[in-house]
């Protein structure tokens, strides 16, 4: 076994969630976990963020990847990751029963005009944020689930009332018919990935009832995300997606507001590399934030940023 964890690796590049990894850097991860054995999973992972840059545009450390990409590494025989801590017990605490019991509605009817002017607001952590978990696990069919990467959460509102909840992270890793429309290589692909955004979560409470809510929020959403992940991130993305089951939706909003169509999903999942195609297919839709999209995507132009000081 000892020999197992000690062999060498040779030197193809590997990758892993969009990253190359050199031979020398994969030695400097089993070095940093011979070196500190007493870190935790999660200090671990942020202590090899920091020795190999893997960060996000922002300087955040990108560290569900990188742990993730660890326990990929343990699995191969390449290390051995400390212990996993007792997590808690699966089921609701005391607090998130409550919030959960708090909820209240009131139906509403009408048309969107009347309800001018909706408004995005930003989720932040706290009670907020627990909040919107709440009505996404309780009212979407996906749950909430972590997610990789630079995300946003949104409420809709009017005024103080919420309508809806709203969800964008990273984008897929490999997605055909996405990958032919815009015309980019895999390096351009592995370069600039992250300047497309996926709506993973949208959901109109079920007891709002405004007609053309779902297609205006889309619109705002096109209008200001930009400048809201520019601000959070320090780039702003050039490109939303998102993936409808058709098995249970039709999309209307989203050709309501203009997304682009572009065919159906081979049923795997975004981390699929096995390609066992377990999920339903989706359709995918699309939706152009800059006319020259495809090209900062492809490298030929460049796209927003905010350079630190």
């Amino acid at each position: 076994m000892e020999r197992k964890f000690e062999q060498v690796m040779s030197d193809t590049i590997r990758e892993f969630s969009g990253r190359t990894f050199s031979s020398e850097e994969i030695e400097l991860i089993k070095w940093t976990r011979k070196t500190y054995p007493k870190l935790s999973r999660t200090e671990l992972a942020k202590t090899i963020c920091e020795f190999i840059g893997w960060t996000t545009p922002a300087g955040v450390a990108k560290r569900l990847q990188c742990m993730a990409f660890l326990e990929q590494l343990e699995t191969e025989g390449i290390l051995q990751l400390p212990p996993k801590t007792e997590s808690r017990k699966k089921g609701k605490t005391k607090k998130e029963t409550d919030l959960d019991q708090a909820i209240t509605f009131k139906e509403i009817h009408g048309e969107v005009r009347e309800f001018e002017p909706i408004q995005l607001s930003i989720v932040r952590p706290g009670k907020e944020m627990a909040r919107w978990r709440a009505y996404i696990n309780r009212y979407h069919m996906l749950k909430y689930k972590s997610v990789f990467g630079s995300r946003l959460q949104y409420f809709v509102k009017a005024g103080d009332t919420e309508l809806g909840c709203l969800q964008f992270s990273a984008s897929s890793w490999a997605l055909a018919e996405r990958d032919k429309w815009i015309g980019w290589t895999i390096d351009d692909r592995k370069a600039r990935l992250n300047l497309i955004v996926n709506n993973s979560r949208f959901l109109i409470f079920p007891w709002i009832h405004i007609k053309n809510l779902a297609s205006k929020t889309l619109s705002l959403v096109a209008k200001q995300i930009q400048d809201d992940w520019l601000r959070e991130y320090c780039y702003a993305p050039v490109l939303m997606e998102t993936f409808v089951d058709l098995a249970h939706f039709k999309g209307t909003c989203y050709k309501a507001a203009n997304w682009i169509y572009l065919g159906e999903t081979k049923g795997r999942g975004r981390m699929d590399i096995n390609k066992k195609y377990a999920l339903s297919k989706k359709a995918i839709f699309m939706y152009p934030l800059q006319r020259d999209f495809k090209a900062c995507l492809k490298g030929e132009k460049p796209y927003k940023v905010v350079l630190p000081e």
